[in-house]
């Protein structure tokens, strides 16, 4: 399973239209082939930073959803949005049982 977490923020004015597409992309990639969940919040310290985390099958999952046409104008259409470039960490994750 890989995990995925990220973070932008937002300009005062930007964060409504943000938050907007950031919902409309989660509730978008829920329903891809190997996608396990897909979240965004905002950030309770901070409320222009916008969070994702989500949860991939495998490397070919995540690789199909970057792929995907509307990832990449969502992608396009925040960082015209945003304060900053943002940031984004993949992990290669086992799950365990305690």
């Amino acid at each position: 399973m890989l995990i995925v977490t990220g973070s932008v923020t937002a300009r005062p004015e930007t964060i409504v239209e943000m938050t907007e597409i950031s919902l409309q992309h989660v509730a978008r990639s829920r329903g891809e082939p190997g996608c396990i969940s897909h979240d965004v919040a905002c950030d309770g310290g901070d409320p222009l930073r916008l969070i994702f985390l989500e949860r991939w099958q495998d490397a070919a999952a995540l690789k199909t959803h970057f792929a995907v046409p509307a990832s990449r104008t969502f992608w396009n259409q925040l960082q015209a949005l945003a304060a900053d470039p943002g940031e984004m960490h993949i992990y290669d994750a086992t799950k365990i049982r305690i």
